[in-house]
């Protein structure tokens, strides 16, 4: 590249003054002005009526632009180079120099000029070559090229339009012409490029705008909550080209969030990471009042660490409140353009939708779910309910017939076996018919909140010997071992008797009727500084986890644990449940190593 300073070193001013001082020149230069004028004049009447107004505003606000252009000169002859030189550079252009055209490819692939004013003719490589050239390369095809001729054959300048150029300038220079084809061309380039940064944001609008139809017709299409958000996060990395798009989830309690989604091409991954929203204050304050944000910040999580991204926050909220956010990650030295903030904003709404629209699909099937099985469980009891109060009814009947036959063929039928075997028929019978109308009645005034508690001070070590003594002959019945583990201190609770029996009762008829033969349950009483607590344990037996959570369900019973084929309607641990509630008191069950303990916890009350 040559330098004003070198060159004026190589050309005599005389020769200059010389070549522009000639009457041929001046005769040519007038005729050439006026034709170059009348050309001009058509030229820009025909851009005024082909550009619309606004692009006119956004031409003559670039002007400026144009005028410091940077202009590539490329002649092998230094009269010409000096001429053009001087002149541009009074024009207020930046301008380069290049004698050859092995020069010339290189300043610019470097310096990427915004016009090239190219000798035809210059040794070794040619403007023509140098032309193709530098239309084959990426970063210089889209630079005008002016060829600088002094030939005339049509046939030379057809080659330079097929190559690429784009006007001819015919020597000897007119200076006007020169700056008139200049100011012409970095226009149109201007334009082009105008026209394409429009053409760009076009289809970028229209991209974005697919995007989110795309993503609502996924959405729209499924209800698989992870299935539409991990669609989003995948297409947003497509069409934004983006490093990473996260969607982080807030807790119920807005303290904490965590990357439940990501879609990554180059950062490393993050989904599963929990944030402190402690930690982060002006970040999440900003991002909770649903606003916003793009920063650029180091991510500590990345290894190696000291990766910095720039990071656009869009909160993801609908008119049930705010939700989490979705994250769009870039290098530190790309912004986020307002078309591409408003994308991704959309698309925070669109995740709104299709989390809360998954979500109450599922929370209807679990209650589909639910109805379903309490549907189950009520045909169940009643197929059950059914079968319990005909079972005494029919051992009634079956009685009645045997002692109406007693009485028929014996004289004195009340001294037969038979007779008091059917004596006894009746009474359990009848127990059992009023245990089981006793169990319903007694549901429907729980449900109703229709009993009336009647509180007493109850010595509970004391009032557990009593109950549990009628359980004695029952379990030595069914060989199995009952042990009272009684608390050495005197224990006073406040409770309804008839209702802490009626658990009570319930809870050792259930030990009873599944602790297998040889095996031991015990009653104990045990107090600390905060409750007193009753706990009815039996061994030989397990509930598994997937049990513990339904026996108190209405309705449910454990399946194939009842050794001692008592039945049951299903309702003693629901009663059992509810009447705690009333006593204002916990019960828990734990099971495991082969042992089964359920506990009546009492807090602690003045008496």
């Amino acid at each position: 590249m040559l330098t004003y300073q070198k060159l004026s070193e190589r050309i005599l001013c005389a020769t200059i003054a010389k070549l522009m001082g000639t009457q041929s020149g001046e005769s040519w230069r007038e005729e050439n002005r006026r034709n170059i004028e009348g050309k001009t004049k058509q030229l820009f009447q025909t851009l005024d009526d082909f550009v619309t107004q606004p692009q006119d505003r956004g031409i003559e606000a670039n002007s400026s632009a144009v005028e410091s252009a940077t202009i590539l000169i490329v002649d092998d002859t230094p009269n010409n180079l000096q001429v053009l030189f001087s002149y541009l550079e009074t024009q207020g252009y930046k301008v380069l120099l290049a004698e050859d055209g092995e020069s010339a490819l290189k300043i610019a692939q470097s310096q990427a000029p915004d016009l090239v004013l190219l000798d035809v003719l210059m040794p070794d490589m040619d403007g023509f070559e140098t032309c193709r050239q530098l239309k084959a390369k990426t970063s210089t095809r889209e630079i005008p090229i002016i060829f600088l001729t002094a030939l005339s054959e049509s046939v030379n300048k057809v080659q330079g339009f097929k190559l690429g150029g784009v006007d001819y300038i015919t020597k000897p220079i007119e200076q006007e012409e020169v700056l008139a084809r200049i100011q012409t061309h970095l226009n149109l380039q201007q334009m082009r490029r105008t026209l394409a940064a429009q053409n760009r944001e076009l289809q970028q609008a229209l991209d974005f705008e697919a995007l989110v139809r795309r993503i609502t017709d996924k959405i729209r299409d499924s209800l698989d909550e992870s299935h539409s958000l991990q669609t989003a996060t995948q297409e947003l990395v497509a069409v934004l080209h983006l490093s990473s798009c996260q969607i982080e989830f807030y807790d119920s309690q807005q303290r904490t969030a965590t990357i439940a989604y990501e879609y990554t091409t180059t950062l490393p991954q993050c989904q599963g990471e929990i944030r402190q929203i402690e930690e982060f204050p002006e970040l999440y304050q900003q991002l909770l009042q649903k606003n916003p944000l793009q920063l650029v910040e180091t991510i500590p999580q990345f290894n190696p660490s000291g990766i910095q991204v720039n990071r656009l926050a869009c909160p993801i909220f609908d008119n049930s409140g705010i939700i989490g956010n979705l994250w769009g990650l870039k290098p530190p030295e790309q912004v986020f353009s307002p078309l591409e903030i408003r994308l991704m904003q959309q698309v925070a709404s669109q995740c709104a939708i299709a989390i809360r629209q998954a979500r109450l699909y599922q929370a209807s099937n679990q209650q589909v779910e639910e109805l379903a099985k309490l549907n189950q469980l009520k045909d169940d009891f009643l197929k059950t309910i059914s079968h319990e109060l005909k079972a005494p009814m029919s051992s009634i009947q079956l009685a009645t017939q045997t002692m109406e036959k007693l009485l028929v063929n014996q004289k004195n039928p009340g001294n037969s076996p038979t007779f008091k075997r059917v004596i006894q028929i009746f009474q359990e019978s009848c127990q059992r018919q009023k245990q089981l109308v006793d169990d319903l009645l007694t549901l429907c005034y729980v449900d109703a909140k229709a009993k009336t508690i009647q509180s007493e001070v109850i010595n509970l070590n004391f009032w557990l010997t009593d109950l549990t003594h009628l359980y004695l002959q029952r379990t030595q019945d069914q060989q199995q071992q009952l042990i009272l583990n009684l608390a050495p201190e005197e224990l006073q609770i406040s409770a309804d008797p008839t209702i802490l029996e009626r658990i009570v009762r319930e809870l050792l008829d259930n030990a009873c009727k599944y602790t297998p033969t040889g095996e031991i349950i015990a009653v104990q009483t045990k107090a600390n500084q905060s409750s007193i607590s009753l706990c009815i344990i039996n061994t030989g037996v397990e509930i598994s986890p997937e049990q513990q959570e339904l026996i108190f369900n209405q309705f449910y019973r454990i399946p194939n644990n009842d050794p001692w084929k008592y039945g049951g309607t299903g309702l003693g641990l629901t009663l059992v449940k509810k009447l705690a509630e009333m006593l204002e008191v916990s019960i828990d069950v734990k099971s495991e190593n082969k042992q089964t303990t359920f506990c009546v916890t009492f807090p602690h009350r003045d008496i």
